[in-house]
Formats: structure tokens, C-alpha cells, sequence
């Protein structure tokens, strides 16, 4: 039987990647919630169990691939990849800010699942849905854990995501009130911790 809504929520609080407060995000908009997405990734257990949920639902696209971005991507991808019996591939960062395939990965003439931890405007996930098509891959569907895009996200391909937030951002000088009394935290990788 499929999780709920609020096992899935209850998931990721327990996992501690679903936060309270007030953050600073790294496009410099303030938010009063915000999905650390290492704190799944890093449990195994935990990671099963979210990226089997999702290959319920994206099973039916029938991929030859699976692909993600660098960073997060590659573990989706390599357990949703072990869960489909298909390969696990993943894009890297190129210098001019786009992705690609590297490593002999290969797409040509193949139907491509492009997965993605958490998505809020959907940038990596569709450069690499673009370096597949530039290596000659089909993208069938977009496999998503955390859609908190609020419709930005618009993927050319059917969306298939495990849980959609609604997450409000609010720029720096337009914060409200009760966000004004509590500590602002920066989180996110660029940041490092002591």
C-alpha cells in the first residue's frame, strides 16, 4: 500500500529533513521551511524506502536509464536504477553552468527516467534532461522526491513527484513578522558546518 501524505511528512521530520525557522536560501529569498535533502539521502534505509515508493509510479514509463544530477541524482538514480533493472547514469556540471554525460555513459536511442532529490525551480534537472537529448536520449518521465516548485517546475515530459510542498519565500525586505523574530539560518551545502 502506497504511503500517505502524512507518513511521508513524518518520514522526513523524524529525518530531520523537513525544518522550521527562518532560512536564508541560497538565492537569497527567506523561507520558513526548508528540506534538507542530505538528511534522506544519507540513511540507506530511509532512501529505499522514499525511492521505492517512487518506482511504483514511474515503473509504468518503462526506462531503459535512469539518470540524475550531480550531487543527490547519482544515489536516486543508482537506487531507483537497482529497483527498475536498468542502468544508473548520472550528469556532471560543465564550466559554462550546463550539464553532461561523461564517463562513457551512453543514451543513444534509449527512454530516459531523469530523476531529482527536491526541486524548486527545476534548473538542474532540466539541464540534464537537455545533455540527454543532446546524446541522442529519449526523456520519457521526470522522477521527483520533493516537488517544492509551487508550479514553476513546468517539465516537457509527464511529472511523477513523491510529495509537492508548498513552501513560501519571501524576499529580504518584504519579510513578515512572526519571520522577523526568529534567527535567520543559512543552510545548504555552500555552507560549512563546524
Amino acid at each position: 500500500m502506497p504511503m500517505t501524505r502524512d507518513e511521508l511528512l513524518t518520514l522526513l521530520r523524524r529525518r530531520g529533513a523537513l525544518l522550521e525557522g527562518h532560512f536564508k536560501l541560497a538565492s537569497g529569498l527567506h523561507s520558513d521551511r526548508y528540506v534538507e535533502k542530505f538528511r534522506l539521502l544519507e540513511d540507506p534505509e530511509t532512501t529505499g524506502v522514499l525511492v521505492g515508493e517512487l518506482a511504483s509510479r514511474v515503473r509504468r514509463y518503462a526506462p531503459d536509464v535512469v539518470v540524475g544530477p550531480v550531487t543527490g541524482g547519482v544515489i536516486l538514480a543508482y537506487e531507483m536504477a537497482r529497483r527498475l533493472g536498468t542502468l544508473a547514469f548520472f550528469t556532471e556540471k560543465t564550466r559554462d553552468g550546463g550539464m553532461e554525460l561523461r564517463r562513457g555513459f551512453d543514451v543513444r536511442g534509449k527512454r530516459v527516467l531523469l530523476i531529482e532529490d527536491v526541486v524548486t525551480t527545476g534548473g538542474s534537472v532540466m539541464k540534464a534532461a537537455e545533455a540527454v537529448r543532446a546524446a541522442g536520449g529519449e526523456v520519457v518521465a521526470y522522477a521527483i522526491l520533493v516537488d517544492r516548485s509551487s508550479g514553476r517546475f513546468q517539465p516537457d515530459a509527464p511529472l511523477e513527484a513523491l510529495l509537492t510542498l508548498e513552501i513560501n519565500t519571501y524576499p529580504p525586505d518584504e519579510l513578515p513578522e512572526q519571520l522577523k523574530r526568529v534567527p535567520v539560518v543559512e543552510p545548504g551545502s555552500t555552507h560549512a558546518r563546524g
